[in-house]
C-alpha cells in the first residue's frame, strides 16, 4: 500500500511544478515557479522555491530554513529517509480502530455556493483515499448557504462536493458552522454572517458578543438572543434549527445511504462551545487571559436578573478587575493567586458566566436531536491551555470553562452532552507541555494535563470522545503524541478516541515525505502493524 499510495500521488502530481501550481491556486498568492508560499494555521509560512527548499518561519520566533524535498525532485530517496527524525515508538498493531478524517480547506466551496476546483480535489481525495483515510470534514457555513434572504438556502455547491466524496468510498463528517470565516489564525478565507443577520446588526449589534469596551465581535451571535425574536421575528435557536432541518432535509439520501456519518454542531467562534474571549481582531495575542464577553445589552439583563434572585442586586455586573487581552493573571485583582475569582463575588459571577454556555449548548443540542434524530452529533471544545498551571487557570475562565484548581469545570459540560447523547470533539491532543514550557514559559501552559482532565471528564459519564490537532502537524513526535492520546496504555476500561480528524488538507501534507509520514500515522490510528516507509 505504501508504493501504490506514492505512486498515486507522483501520477496525480508528476512534477514540482504542478504542485506549486495547485498550491497557488488554493492559498491565493501569485503563481510563480520560482517562489510560492502560503499560510497554515498556527502562524507559519512555507516558502517554496526553485530549489525545492522549504522555509518554514514563525512569527515573532525567527525563521528555519529545511530541505523538504517535493513531489517529483530528485533527492536520494534513503537520504530523505535517514534524515527524518527517529524515536522509539509504541506497536500499535491490534490495538482499536479509531477512524481517520481529514479536514477539507476552507475556501473549497466558494461564496457563490460553487465547488472550486473539482478535479483538483477529486485528485487530493484519492490520494487521502489510498491511504485507508476514511472521510473527510467540511464546514457548511451559514453565511454561504441562507446568505441573502431568511429561510432561503442554497445547498449547491455542497451537493456537487457529497457526490465526489461518496463515488470515492469516503465518508462525510459535516459541520454546521454558524460563525464567521476570517480574522482567526489559520483563516486564509473571508466568510462573514449571512447579509441579512449583518444588516440587522448595524441597527442593532447587541445580536453579538461585546466586550467591557463596548467592542461587537462579529464573529457570531451572542447566547443571549437564544430566546429574543430579534432574527426578522425569529430566535437565534429557531434560525439554527431551521438550518439543520434544511440541511437534513436536502440530503436525506447522504444520510439514508449513511455517507454522512457525523454533523459536528456549531456552537460558538470557531464553532467551539466557548466564548470568544481572545479574538485576534482585537488585539489579542498568546498567552493573553483574554476579556469576558458578556457586556451585550441581553446577556447584562441576565445577570442582573440573576443577582436580583440571589439577593444581591449590585452583584449584577461584570468584574472591573479583570484585566485587558493579554494581561497576565497576577496582574490583575480578579485572578491573581487568592483574588477575586474565589470571593462569594467571583463565585457568583463564574458560576453565571459558564452556566449560560451550558445553556446555550443544552438549547441547540436539543434542536440538532430533533434535526438528525439517529444520526451522531458532536460538539467541539477547544483546548485552552495556556494559564493551565496557575490556580485560577483565567484564560479558561474568561472562555466560559469554570476550571479553576479546586474545581472540575469540565464535568458540567459532559453531562450536558451525556443528556443528549452527543459526543465531544477536543482539540490540541498533538502538543506536548514540554514543548510549549520551551517556546512560552511565561504562559504556564500544560496541554497534556487539560487533555487528560477533558477525556477523563467525558469518558467519566461514558460519553465518545473524538478530537483533532490544534496546529498543523507533520512529523513523527507530533503523531506519536496523538496516538498515545488516542490509545492510552495499559487504561484498564480499554477506553479510546472515537474518531479523529486531521486539520487539515493542504500542499505541505501531501508532500512527498510528509505524506509518507502521514500514511505511517493513519497504520497506527487504525490498529496496522506499522513500519518505516518507503518513499517512492
Amino acid at each position: 500500500m505504501a508504493v501504490s499510495s506514492v505512486r498515486l500521488f507522483n501520477n496525480l502530481y508528476p512534477s514540482r511544478a504542478s504542485l506549486i501550481a495547485y498550491s497557488t491556486l488554493h492559498s491565493g498568492f501569485p503563481n510563480s515557479l520560482g517562489y510560492n508560499s502560503f499560510r497554515v494555521k498556527g502562524g507559519l509560512v512555507y516558502s517554496i522555491s526553485g530549489s525545492s527548499r522549504v522555509r518554514a518561519s514563525v512569527k515573532g520566533k525567527g525563521e528555519r530554513t529545511e530541505d523538504y524535498p517535493l513531489a517529483g525532485d530528485s533527492t536520494d530517496n534513503k537520504k530523505v529517509a535517514e534524515s527524518w527524525p527517529r524515536s522509539l515508538q509504541r506497536d500499535f498493531a491490534g490495538t482499536p480502530y479509531v477512524p481517520v478524517y481529514v479536514m477539507l480547506p476552507l475556501g473549497v466551496i466558494d461564496r457563490n455556493c460553487e465547488l472550486v476546483d473539482p478535479k483538483g480535489l477529486t485528485n487530493q481525495l484519492r490520494i487521502l483515499k489510498s491511504v485507508n483515510v476514511d472521510g473527510v470534514m467540511i464546514d457548511c457555513w451559514w453565511g454561504i448557504v441562507e446568505a441573502h434572504t431568511p429561510q432561503t438556502y442554497n445547498w449547491s455547491g455542497y451537493r456537487r462536493l457529497f457526490q465526489i466524496v461518496r463515488d470515492l468510498g469516503l465518508k462525510l463528517q459535516v459541520v454546521m458552522s454558524f460563525h464567521e470565516c476570517g480574522g482567526n489564525v489559520g483563516d486564509d478565507v473571508n466568510i462573514p454572517l449571512p447579509q441579512w443577520v449583518r444588516e440587522i446588526g448595524d441597527s442593532n449589534p447587541n445580536i453579538y458578543f461585546t466586550d467591557r469596551e463596548g467592542r461587537s465581535n462579529t464573529e457570531c451571535l451572542t447566547w443571549g438572543i437564544d430566546k429574543e425574536r430579534v432574527l426578522r421575528g425569529r430566535t437565534a435557536v429557531e434560525v439554527y434549527f431551521d438550518y439543520m432541518r434544511n440541511f437534513r432535509v436536502e440530503f436525506d439520501d447522504f444520510f439514508v445511504s449513511g455517507v454522512i456519518a457525523e454533523i459536528e454542531v456549531g456552537m460558538g467562534p470557531c464553532g467551539e462551545l466557548r466564548y470568544p474571549s481572545y479574538p485576534v481582531k482585537h488585539g489579542w495575542k498568546y498567552p493573553g487571559i483574554g476579556e469576558f464577553q458578556c457586556y451585550d445589552k441581553y446577556l447584562m439583563k441576565r445577570l442582573k436578573k440573576a443577582a436580583e434572585i440571589r439577593g444581591h442586586t449590585f452583584w449584577g455586573r461584570a468584574p472591573d478587575n479583570s484585566g485587558s487581552y493579554n494581561s497576565a493573571p497576577h496582574e490583575t485583582g480578579f485572578f491573581r493567586d487568592g483574588g477575586d475569582y474565589d470571593s462569594y463575588y467571583g463565585r457568583f459571577f463564574l458560576n453565571w458566566y459558564s452556566q449560560i454556555l451550558v445553556d446555550h449548548g443544552d438549547r441547540v443540542l436539543a434542536l440538532a436531536n430533533l434535526a438528525f434524530e439517529g444520526t451522531c452529533i458532536a460538539a467541539k471544545l477547544s483546548g485552552i491551555h495556556w494559564w493551565y498551571k496557575t490556580a485560577s487557570h483565567a484564560a479558561e475562565l474568561t472562555s466560559g470553562f469554570y476550571n479553576p484548581a479546586h474545581r472540575d469545570g469540565y464535568a458540567p459540560i459532559a453531562a450536558m452532552l451525556k443528556k443528549h447523547g452527543v459526543a465531544l470533539n477536543f482539540t490540541c491532543v498533538e502538543l506536548r507541555t514540554l514543548n510549549q514550557h520551551e517556546g512560552f514559559p511565561e504562559a504556564m501552559a500544560d496541554p497534556e494535563g487539560l487533555v487528560w482532565q477533558v477525556l477523563n471528564a467525558a469518558w467519566d459519564v461514558s460519553i465518545p470522545v473524538a478530537s483533532e490537532n490544534a496546529l498543523p502537524c507533520y512529523d513523527r513526535e507530533g503523531y506519536n503524541k496523538i496516538l498515545e492520546n488516542a490509545k492510552p496504555r495499559n487504561d484498564p476500561d480499554g477506553r479510546h478516541l472515537s474518531a479523529f480528524t486531521y486539520l487539515r488538507l493542504n500542499p505541505a501534507l501531501i508532500e512527498r515525505r510528509n505524506f509518507v509520514e502521514f500514511e505511517r500515522f493513519v497504520k497506527g490510528m487504525h490498529g496496522e502493524a506499522i513500519s518505516d516507509l518507503p518513499l517512492n
